[in-house]
């Protein structure tokens, strides 16, 4: 297999392979910054994914939560289950489809998702310091494309 090399130095390796370790390490090392964050307010992982979720989309159907936050049908029921007692989000039946419960923020739980987004966003910023505005755009760009693409590998 021909390694692909990086035209401007011609000795950086640009191959597949390479991306997605480097992506393997970066990763998990932001998750690990962002971790800190959610620690300090009492959230774990999955908690801070779906509260962040109904945060910018609003209200949702337990059903679409799942799939937008990462979550199997089972997981999300038990998250929600555990938000609902810490009092943090609501459910009620939905008024077009009774088989459909809505899941949005109380008041507690909004005040605690934008305290602790607004903390993780700008821990966020202050890691994505080292890149210019250029840079930024085009890491994004590329990671897009190459996530689109991966989309459309065959599952198992």
């Amino acid at each position: 297999m021909r390694k692909i090399q990086e035209a401007s130095s011609g000795s950086s390796d640009v191959s597949g392979v390479h991306l997605w370790l480097i992506l393997m390490k970066a990763f998990p090392a932001m998750a690990d910054c962002g971790a800190r964050d959610l620690r300090g307010g009492g959230l774990g992982d999955s908690d801070f994914r779906i509260m962040e979720a109904l945060l910018h989309k609003g209200p949702l159907p337990v059903n679409t939560i799942g799939p937008k936050v990462f979550l199997t049908p089972g997981s999300i029921s038990i998250a929600v289950d555990r938000l609902h007692k810490r009092g943090l989000v609501s459910r009620v039946d939905s008024e077009t489809d009774r088989r459909v419960r809505v899941v949005n923020l109380t008041a507690d739980g909004r005040a605690l998702i934008c305290k602790i987004f607004g903390a993780h966003a700008q821990h966020m910023e202050e890691l994505a310091e080292v890149l210019t505005a250029s840079e930024r755009m085009k890491v994004a760009e590329a990671l897009k494309k190459l996530g689109k693409r991966a989309a459309e590998c065959e599952k198992p």
